[in-house]
């Protein structure tokens, strides 16, 4: 039996609006704790080879009189942990692993990004998910140039233009919320996760107005709504277990992949569970209140 999925559209509308506003509203008053990938700064990663690791705050103490102003500190494993702080020199370098216990620790990697490097790479981060975003909203457009009632071809691309906003400020809502609460910061893994989940939400979306199109091309007596209720029930098996089967692997690598993947997996599995409802919730529904409006007027 077949879902009217369409019969709920304000059910849908009034949850992603709240969501949104939940993501705005975190995004204005805690912005994006940027990593040292976009802010210039040094990261320094150590591992304790002799007795337990201290906790991260008594690390943060031991090394709070160098002169490397505010510590980040992340556990990495057992007895690992990853420090960022502004840029330092040599000497602050030595003086660092000096305070944390000298041969009692071996130091994993030292790296400093000049802010210089730091501004450019955030420039070209930006650009470059925009022209993502664009060349796939073009795509759709010309995708579906044959389907041209009752909903035009340049419509589908502005509905997965909706959706993209939908699937990308919410994971950047979450994680600001995450960066103010915890100290988690946007790096780079955690941006190729992003524009992974653009990739991934353009797919799901694809899969459902393809059907739409398929359906359309019938020529069935159909009205739009109930053709896009069925289109949904119609992938709605084939998106929950495509989606699982890439949760699974994706909980595994948060719960046991270690530090430096367990922020880019997390922003994965936001970003899927995002796109996968608004795949089966909004893209369809946002196309036909669209056309129920564009009626009206």
């Amino acid at each position: 039996m077949d879902i009217n999925f369409i019969k709920y559209k304000k059910i849908y509308f009034i949850f992603t609006a709240a969501l949104i506003a939940l993501s705005l509203s975190s995004l204005l008053f805690f912005g994006l704790n940027l990593g040292i990938d976009f802010t210039g700064g040094s990261i320094l990663e150590i591992e304790y080879v002799f007795g337990q690791r201290p906790s991260l705050e008594t690390i943060r103490q031991k090394i709070s009189d160098v002169g490397a102003g505010e510590i980040s500190a992340q556990s990495a494993g057992d007895k690992g942990v990853i420090l960022r702080f502004k840029s330092i020199d040599e000497e602050t370098h030595q003086k660092i692993l000096k305070n944390l216990g000298g041969v009692k620790i071996e130091e994993k990697r030292f790296e400093t990004i000049g802010s210089s490097v730091g501004a450019e790479l955030k420039r070209k981060t930006v650009l470059i998910i925009l022209l993502a975003i664009l060349a796939m909203v073009v795509y759709i457009a010309i995708a579906f140039r044959r389907v041209s009632y009752p909903v035009r071809s340049w419509q589908y691309g502005i509905a997965t233009l909706f959706i993209l906003f939908h699937d990308i400020l919410i994971p950047l809502g979450v994680f600001s919320a995450l960066g103010k609460f915890y100290g988690i910061q946007i790096t780079i893994p955690v941006i190729v996760a992003f524009l992974t989940v653009v990739g991934y939400a353009i797919n799901n979306v694809v899969v459902v107005f393809d059907r739409i199109r398929e359906n359309l091309l019938k020529r069935t007596f159909l009205s739009f709504g109930d053709t896009s209720s069925k289109a949904i029930n119609q992938t709605f098996a084939r998106q929950i277990n495509t989606s699982l089967t890439t949760l699974f692997p994706l909980a595994f690598i948060y719960f046991a992949g270690g530090e430096t993947l367990r922020y880019f997996a997390l922003a994965l599995i936001v970003g899927i569970v995002s796109g996968l409802y608004s795949s089966l919730f909004l893209a369809g529904p946002f196309l036909v209140n669209w056309l129920k409006l564009s009626k009206k007027s």
